[in-house]
């Protein structure tokens, strides 16, 4: 009798362990062929459109009229829904022209007064919003973080779903997404007349890599210096960054193969979008560095975010200050590196620095903040909240990325001598 309820015992934990252990295999099989995998990456079907409609921004707590959707055409032809801010101060100057239009989507934003008043204005600053993975342009914390940008300031948002996203026609791939922000970033410059150096990119955790591949593209082969680039919550290299990877920072997808070396680099080598940052970073700072141009590079990152280790903006820090480096010459060695970025780092308390590295008229900048969101439940103590939140998404509506748009812009007074 013990014998067989302890087969039974048996029986009933080996069927418990074998479901999740092949929804696992399953998933990781599935995640080796490129459609599932894009679908896992980006996903880009995940979203709240059938709930809120993005064509009301009045929803999203924005004046009436305040924002214009409408959409943009790429290069290869497809469409993008978007977004046009204005902000709130220069709002207020207009808002009787602005709230007599009709609202919801704009067939020909050219004929708005809202895009007029952003292309008669030469000194008019704008931020290209790149958004990270999941959702649409006006789902969860987005709106919210427009709304940081643009209630005090004199900041035009521009913000962008990518193909296959939100109302956006396509299915998001490397290249693809790199052209769209390529698309945002021309009707920046052509329809609206704003100059590159009154435009901020503004990337966030997988738009800091659309950010990096649209930055490169720009500087090497156009020779276009931007007022800034932030990447906000960013990462090396999706392979890299997947190698370590843990759902809320609790859930290691690729913790069991780790004991097969061999086995994971052969799955990272199936990776088909590799987002390559730091190639990318190195690449633009040599680029505008041989023409002697401009670039202001921030990197803000939370201790607590869970999702994307905040030590990836190391490697993104490193990677900009080897483009420094001539071709041909050897790179900088870690030991060194650590020591000079020590000497360039001021430690702002606990878990929290900002280090600038400078050469000429290259600027880099390292912020790391301690808290990123509290986004946990309510009856935990605030010191637990804390402790524990995820950091990566609320980052966006606080300080350290409003203060980065400012530097990009030089809205911030240098201290007297």
């Amino acid at each position: 009798m013990p014998s067989q309820a302890s087969s039974i015992a048996a029986g009933v934990i080996a069927g418990t362990l074998g479901v999740p252990v092949a929804l696992y295999l399953t998933f990781i099989a599935l995640s080796g062929i490129p459609y599932f995998q894009r679908h896992f990456l980006y996903a880009h079907k995940v979203h709240s459109l059938w709930f809120y409609d993005p064509d009301e921004p009045e929803y999203y707590g924005f004046a009436k009229n305040q924002v214009t959707p409408f959409s943009l055409s790429t290069e290869d032809g497809q469409s993008l829904y978007a977004w046009h801010v204005l902000p709130l101060p220069l709002y207020a100057q207009h808002e009787e022209r602005v709230v007599a239009q009709a609202s919801g989507f704009c067939n020909d934003i050219t004929q708005t007064e809202n895009f007029k008043i952003l292309k008669a204005d030469p000194v008019a600053r704008l931020v290209i919003y790149l958004h990270g993975n999941a959702g649409h342009v006006a789902q969860a914390f987005r709106p919210a973080s427009y709304h940081s940008l643009t209630e005090t300031s004199s900041y035009h948002v521009l913000a962008i779903d990518y193909r296959g996203f939100g109302h956006s026609s396509g299915s998001p791939t490397e290249q693809g997404l790199i052209l769209d922000a390529t698309a945002a970033v021309r009707w920046a410059m052509d329809a609206a007349g704003v100059r590159p150096d009154r435009i901020v990119l503004l990337g966030q955790s997988l738009g800091t890599a659309v950010a990096s591949g649209v930055t490169e593209y720009f500087a090497r082969e156009e020779g276009v210096d931007f007022a800034g680039v932030i990447l906000v919550s960013g990462f090396s290299s999706l392979p890299a960054m997947l190698s370590g990877y843990a759902i809320a920072g609790l859930v290691p997808i690729l913790a069991p193969f780790k004991a097969w070396p061999w086995l994971l680099k052969q799955l990272m080598r199936r990776v088909v979008d590799k987002w390559a940052s730091t190639d990318r970073l190195r690449e633009t700072v040599r680029a505008v560095k041989a023409r002697g141009g401009r670039l202001r590079l921030h990197l803000v990152h939370a201790v607590n975010d869970k999702d994307i280790p905040c030590h990836e903006d190391d490697k993104l820090f490193a990677a900009a200050v080897n483009g420094t480096v001539g071709v041909g010459e050897p790179k900088m060695d870690d030991e060194r590196l650590a020591a000079e970025k020590s000497a360039r780092t001021v430690v702002r308390g606990k878990s929290a620095f900002v280090a600038t590295w400078t050469d000429g008229d290259l600027v880099f900048r390292q912020e790391l903040v301690p808290y990123g969101g509290k986004l946990i439940p309510w009856f935990q103590s605030q010191e637990k909240q804390r402790l524990t939140s995820l950091g990566h998404n609320d980052i966006m509506c606080m300080a350290p990325v409003a203060l980065a748009v400012m530097r990009c812009f030089d809205l911030v007074e240098k201290p007297r001598a």
